[in-house]
């Protein structure tokens, strides 16, 4: 009895399939490395559309700062001083004040300073004690002062202005500072001069480092006219008594403005 010969199992055809399926790949791999080198695209869960990832390099850029700064002459001055007075009581001290103010503010008129530039900055009234070892303090009386702070438009009137509280009754002198009515065209000034020296500052970086200089991306500002602090100014009443007046040197101010850019830079 002839047995029939057995099956033979086809094993070329399967090896052909697996280099399919390697060559595939292969030609998937290539064809996604020859793609745009910004961009990659990844399938979604749930058959959504592909996301794609764009790898985004910054440009270089440059940031720097500078600053312009003007001097100018002040065309304002601002006065602080007060009046003084001790009594036994403190309606007699008050009393005493109220009286010898009252004098201060007839010579400010006389000297054709308005009510409006007199601004009364401080007023105090404190009991006065004596201190001896071994014993309690002793009440001596009472302290009333009145600070006033007065603006003065025209600074050939300080220094006559001054002697003049004086000889009023005014026993301490603050300080005086002097300003500006309107910094705004002073601190333009300043401002053309900062981008100037900006614009300057950044074309030399770019030249010394070989790359064309872009546009600016971002300018800041800061600083801007600030008035100077009072500076301490001594009197005597005895001045008021001299035929010149007080010596008063107003000087310049100076008006800075600080600026930061951010420039692009080429490649």
């Amino acid at each position: 009895m002839n047995r029939p010969a057995p099956a033979r199992t086809a094993v070329a055809p399967a090896v052909s399939n697996r280099l399919l399926l390697a060559s595939g790949s292969l030609l998937a791999a290539a064809a996604l490395a020859l793609a745009a080198p910004a961009a990659r695209a990844q399938s979604q869960p749930d058959g959504g559309a592909p996301l794609t990832i764009q790898a985004v390099t910054e440009r270089p850029a440059l940031n720097l700062s500078a600053y312009g700064e003007v001097k100018v002459a002040p065309d304002m001055a601002t006065i602080n001083f007060a009046v003084v007075t001790e009594a036994p009581t403190a309606a007699e001290a008050m009393r005493q004040n109220a009286a010898q103010m009252e004098q201060v503010m007839a010579a400010l008129r006389r000297g054709g300073v308005a009510g409006r530039d007199v601004q009364t900055s401080g007023l105090n009234l404190s009991a006065q004690y004596d201190y001896q070892q071994n014993e309690p303090p002793r009440l001596r009386g009472y302290q009333a002062s009145n600070q006033v702070t007065v603006t003065i438009d025209d600074l050939d009137r300080v220094g006559s202005t001054a002697d003049a509280v004086v000889a009023a009754g005014v026993n301490q002198i603050g300080g005086i500072s002097f300003g500006l009515k309107d910094p705004t065209a002073a601190e333009n000034r300043a401002r053309e001069l900062a981008v100037r020296n900006l614009q300057a500052k950044a074309a030399l970086y770019a030249d010394a480092l070989g790359v064309p200089l872009g546009s600016v991306r971002s300018l800041t500002e800061g600083g801007g006219y600030t008035p100077r602090p009072p500076v301490p100014m001594y009197a005597r009443a005895e001045m008021a008594m001299d035929a010149a007046s007080t010596p008063v040197s107003p000087g310049e101010l100076a008006v800075r403005i600080d600026i930061t850019g951010v420039y692009d830079l080429g490649r």
